[in-house]
């Protein structure tokens, strides 16, 4: 009874192993490598070409029911689908997990093995193991020592025995596709690592205020974004720089880093693709616009009025607001503009272009004296913290240092002397016609050597 016990169990355990065999065969397999590689790239893909983290009305007015983008792309498949934000979805994490359990078992059982293999020496003891080389040659008898000697100044490794020799070099070469896999797995691990502990806020501030960064923010589902953080953001100014033609050549925000108790902690300019950085967050300059204008009315009080964006078939950026002209607000004007250089458009009351007014300039409507004082602009700014990146930048390098180390060619020689010969043959995996080239070379040297 209990040797059949016994037996039940061996036998449960070869099944589990069987079929975890079997299993692993599927998962290191190369084309399921590939499958899932290809599948990961069309997703990325679909992140870029798809904004992401952006707020429902904007999925709603972007890809609306009907028409829908390609006949199917709806804001309903994009929300259900976690399109919105591919990049933290659970199906987008399991793909990178098989991709990565794919590629270390890979690494283990095929590129270790494989290194570990070439480690070892080989020995070349009977004449009819040199027929199976594409590259092999028989000379006359020769002495050792001269081709040892020629060996090292082609910087060949080389292990002798007796009248045999094993050399090789290129070693690198089988590392090299080891350090890609470690490469690629750091890369994405740092992107994990970024989506699952980040975050992403855009924000629009007017010059002249302060904002704090904890709050509307895209968090990752483990952030560590603390709503107690010490310090906020001031932006002291904001300005454009305009080229001869009129238009922006460049946007500027002077920032300051300042405590909770107005002390500065830091100050730097930005522009697009100068960000400040500090206690891990990344401010980039991205955007800007025009928040409001400093209006007075027949010699009365400055007050300020905010200014919206307005959509326009053009394109081009334009902001609003509309003047009161009367206390009852029973009368007012529309006052457009379209930068921050100073011209401005007044349409009347019935929407009808009335005149140009510019930054200063006192201009009478409908008995009302209007001066516009001034534009107070707004910039745009993408904070982000992704504490990732230094793992990405790990990855990334360790794996172009792969591609390089495995375009490195790994050459092994072979040589037996007998009482009348000397044999000589050789393969490489790679630049096989630079590798004849040398054995050619290496032949000619003991010749010239006898």
């Amino acid at each position: 009874m209990i040797t059949s016990n016994f037996a039940v169990k061996l036998n449960k355990v070869s099944f589990l192993k069987l079929k975890l065999w079997q299993t692993m065969r599927v998962i290191i397999d190369i084309r399921l490598t590939v499958s899932l590689l290809l599948l990961i790239a069309l997703v990325s893909i679909s992140g870029t070409l798809i904004e992401q983290e952006k707020s429902l009305e904007f999925y709603q007015k972007a890809y609306p029911d009907s028409p829908a983008l390609f006949g199917f792309l709806t804001w309903n498949l994009i929300l259900l689908l976690g399109l919105n934000h591919v990049y933290s979805t659970w199906w987008f994490l399991l793909l990178l997990a098989l991709f990565s359990l794919s590629l270390i078992l890979c690494t283990f059982t095929r590129q270790w093995s494989a290194l570990k293999a070439t480690n070892k020496w080989i020995f070349y003891k009977k004449p009819h193991q040199f027929q199976k080389l594409l590259l092999s040659s028989e000379l006359k008898a020769k002495k050792i020592i001269p081709i040892i000697n020629i060996l090292k100044e082609k910087k060949y490794k080389i292990f002798q025995e007796n009248n045999t020799i094993y050399a090789r070099k290129g070693i690198l070469g089988k590392i090299g596709p080891i350090v890609v896999h470690i490469g690629i797995l750091i890369t994405l691990c740092g992107a994990v690592l970024g989506s699952l502990t980040g975050f992403l806020e855009q924000k629009m501030v007017a010059s002249g205020s302060e904002f704090k960064i904890n709050s509307h923010l895209n968090l990752g589902p483990l952030s560590t974004l603390q709503s107690s953080r010490n310090w906020k953001v001031r932006v002291n100014r904001f300005w454009i720089d305009y080229n001869s033609k009129g238009s922006v050549d460049q946007f500027y925000s002077d920032l300051s880093i300042i405590n909770d108790d107005d002390e500065e902690l830091k100050k730097e300019t930005i522009y697009v693709n100068k960000p400040l950085r500090y206690d891990g967050v990344t401010i980039y300059q991205t955007d800007w616009g025009i928040s409001s204008a400093q209006i007075q009315i027949d010699n009365g009080n400055i007050f300020q009025l905010p200014m919206a964006s307005l959509e326009n078939n053009n394109q081009s950026k334009i902001w609003g607001t509309w003047i009161p002209l009367k206390n009852d607000l029973s009368k007012g004007i529309s006052l457009i503009a379209k930068d921050l250089q100073g011209t401005m458009i007044i349409y009347d009351e019935n929407g009808s272009l009335d005149s140009a007014v510019r930054i200063g300039m006192p201009l009478v409507i409908n008995g009302v004296e209007l001066k516009v004082h001034k534009l107070i602009g707004s910039t745009g700014f993408q904070i982000k913290a992704d504490p990732g990146i230094p793992l990405v930048y790990t990855g990334f390098g360790l794996l172009m240092l792969g591609v390089i180390m495995s375009y490195i060619s790994h050459s092994q020689i072979w040589i037996l002397q007998t009482n009348h010969t000397c044999l000589i043959g050789g393969k490489t995996n790679r630049s096989q016609i630079t590798f004849e080239k040398e054995i050619i070379g290496i032949i000619d040297s003991l010749e010239c050597s006898e």
